[in-house]
């Protein structure tokens, strides 16, 4: 009785519609240009940080590292391709040129570059190198040119912009074809600037004439999709942690968004409103840091983070920027290769079985002809639904030849007539009604593709109602569901510190605050306008590691950029002992756990002193403290 009652809506519902209205939807605007729906098809890319930072345990070098301390004895950019490729990888970009302003190719334009490196006695490439390993297994190759220069004395002044298109025209005339650009949001600051030692700022909106560069990039390399806070090929997602919002829409505001802009968590989620099409790109590093430090060979993300990774950003309408610092050796570190390699394998087995794939759905509108439902199944990608101008609101529903376990479902726009969907809902058919799936998150865009897990269902019914959308119709490419191969729908695993701490208090700061820096909550920020925290570890002990988390809330005030560690006799300082000293680099745009390691001493009391705090502050913000 109740497969005849379906057979009765099938045919209802399809003879209503009819087949000889078949014009194409219209785009509803801003729309991708070709090259950013081909980039997003990409869906994974691999970054690659490498540079004298490598060697010298830095994460941003200051600018005056000797050069003669980069020495690769093992570099293979070949066996980073193989890796990648087993990854699943389509794009490599690689650090040409980071803040120190050390530049990984032989340029001509400063000394502080390759030539004066042992490696392949001055005479190696490694841009050059990697470019060719992209060729040579079907990779496409990007590069990152960082517009900041901790190094050049004249940086700030009109002559350093030149040199900076001197060296981007070199990075675009000498390698091929390239595939992405990175420019890097961080600007100006202190550095070692020739040796003046000093802090620099410059207008971030002005100073570059960033138009200037898009041109030479549309120029010389006009299928190069250009990254930068706001684009215009593609965005930073607001944060370092790789996720984007579950609302994602593709646009921005055209002209709002500059390097260093300062309402960045609006990126993770785009701007409705927008006029220009400028999709997200989410960026994270696959150990702590984005350089490599063999202490953190310890705490590289696991399968479980980095599966959570892939659904966080490809399954929330954005791209996967995947980080693995090449270690000392010049490779990519088996840790890091193992867990990409596992984790992949684990999304292809997650996602192998489309269960609806061939059938063709009942939908409660269409615009027929080539724009019927079954186009949402034909794994095809320049065929789609459409429903009739004047039509937003929509059911599309499937008919599963027999029940089955569902808790993956995964949704694509038609992303070249625009970005439309802005709510819909999933259910099931059981017990003869319809039930809501549970997301454990908001169903409101879609774009390019869209992965919702749920909790496991049975059914042999499943359907999508698309409840809004911008435009004046839907344009649907694809809808598949999936059983992942167990009924756990979110990774349960959680990132703890491996190491032992010892147990702290803070004595110089209101008991009532202090506490909020050893809750072992992360939301809750210990804020003061103490510039030194001394801490107590109640007997005297060994210690050789201080860990702190910023303040990494919407806020992220407080953030503690330079620092220095003591050791002292007692809570007055004492014969106060130099431990470390140093910068947390990235800590505005990456606020995550920051290390301190130090040579092992016996003490009671460490005192903690914010050098200088971002933005120039006057005031410190702590999440957590751990001594180790």
């Amino acid at each position: 009785m109740k497969n005849k009652l379906f057979l009765t809506l099938f045919l209802s519902t399809t003879l209503a519609f009819p087949v000889c209205a078949q014009k194409t939807p219209k785009a509803v605007l801003p729309i991708p240009e070709l090259k950013q729906v081909n980039w997003q098809k990409r869906e994974t890319i691999a970054f690659v940080h490498f540079g004298l930072n490598t060697f010298n345990d830095k994460e941003w070098g200051y600018g005056d590292i000797d050069p003669k301390t980069f020495n690769p004895t093992n570099l293979d950019c070949e066996q980073w391709a193989r890796t990648f490729v087993k990854v699943g990888i389509k794009e490599v970009i690689i650090t040409c040129k980071h803040h120190d302003g050390f530049c990984l190719w032989p340029t001509q334009l400063t000394e502080y570059c390759i030539r004066n490196t042992p490696y392949k006695n001055g005479k190696g490439d490694i841009v050059g190198e990697l470019a060719a390993a992209c060729k040579k297994y079907g990779l496409k190759f990007g590069v990152y040119l960082s517009p900041w220069d901790r190094h050049s004395a004249v940086y700030g002044s009109p002559t350093y912009v030149e040199y900076f298109y001197k060296q981007l025209n070199e990075l675009l005339t000498r390698y091929g074809e390239i595939s992405e650009i990175w420019f890097d949001g961080a600007n100006g600051g202190d550095g070692w600037y020739g040796g003046a030692k000093e802090v620099r700022k410059i207008d971030r909106r002005t100073y570059y004439n960033f138009p200037r560069a898009y041109q030479l990039v549309e120029t010389l390399q006009p299928h190069a999709v250009i990254f930068s806070d706001g684009g215009p090929g593609c965005r930073w997602i607001g944060n370092e942690s790789g996720i984007a919002g579950a609302t994602n829409w593709s646009f921005l505001r055209k002209g709002v968004v500059f390097p260093g802009y300062e309402k960045y968590y609006e990126l993770t989620n785009g701007h409705k409103d927008g006029d220009q099409w400028v999709p997200g790109e989410c960026d994270v590093s696959i150990r702590p840091g984005w350089f490599y430090h063999p202490e953190e060979d310890s705490k590289v993300k696991s399968v479980n983070d980095l599966v959570e990774l892939y659904y966080q950003s490809v399954g929330h309408n954005a791209q996967f920027l995947l980080n693995f610092p090449a270690d000392r050796q010049g490779l990519i570190h088996s840790i890091d290769s193992t867990n990409a390699v596992a984790y992949h394998q684990q999304i292809l087995n997650e996602l192998k079985t489309d269960l609806l794939r061939g059938l063709t759905p009942r939908v409660s509108n269409s615009r027929g002809g080539k724009f019927g439902p079954k186009a949402m199944t034909d794994n095809l990608y320049d065929t789609y639904w459409a429903t009739q101008d004047g039509v937003t609101k929509a059911n599309v529903t499937f008919d599963l030849k027999k029940t089955e376990k569902i808790n993956r479902l995964m949704l694509q726009e038609y992303i070249p007539l625009g970005q439309r969907v802005s709510s819909f809902v999933i259910e099931y058919y059981s017990d003869g009604k319809w039930i809501k799936v549970n997301p454990h998150e908001e169903t409101t865009t879609i774009g390019y593709k869209r992965i919702v897990r749920f909790d496991t269902v049975k059914t042999q019914h499943i359907r999508v109602r698309f409840l809004e959308a911008r435009g004046e119709c839907l344009c649907i490419n694809s809808i598949s569901a999936f059983y992942s191969g167990n009924n756990q729908s979110f990774s349960t695993e959680k990132n703890e510190n491996e190491t032992s701490t010892l147990p702290l208090s803070i004595v110089n700061l209101p008991a009532t605050e202090a506490a909020k820096a050893t809750d072992g909550q992360d939301n809750s920020v210990c804020r003061t306008t103490q510039k030194t925290i001394v801490i107590d570890i109640g007997k005297e002990q060994t210690v050789r590691e201080f860990d702190m988390l910023p303040d990494n809330s919407q806020q992220r005030k407080g953030l503690v950029s330079n620092y220095a560690l003591y050791a002292a006799d007692d809570a007055q300082g004492t014969n106060k002992k130099l431990l470390a000293e140093g910068e947390f680099s990235n800590i505005q745009n990456n606020p995550i756990w920051q290390s301190i390691y130090f040579a092992p001493i016996k003490t009671r009391y460490v005192i903690f002193q914010a050098v200088r705090i971002v933005n120039d502050l006057n005031e410190v913000g702590i999440a957590e403290l751990r001594i180790h």
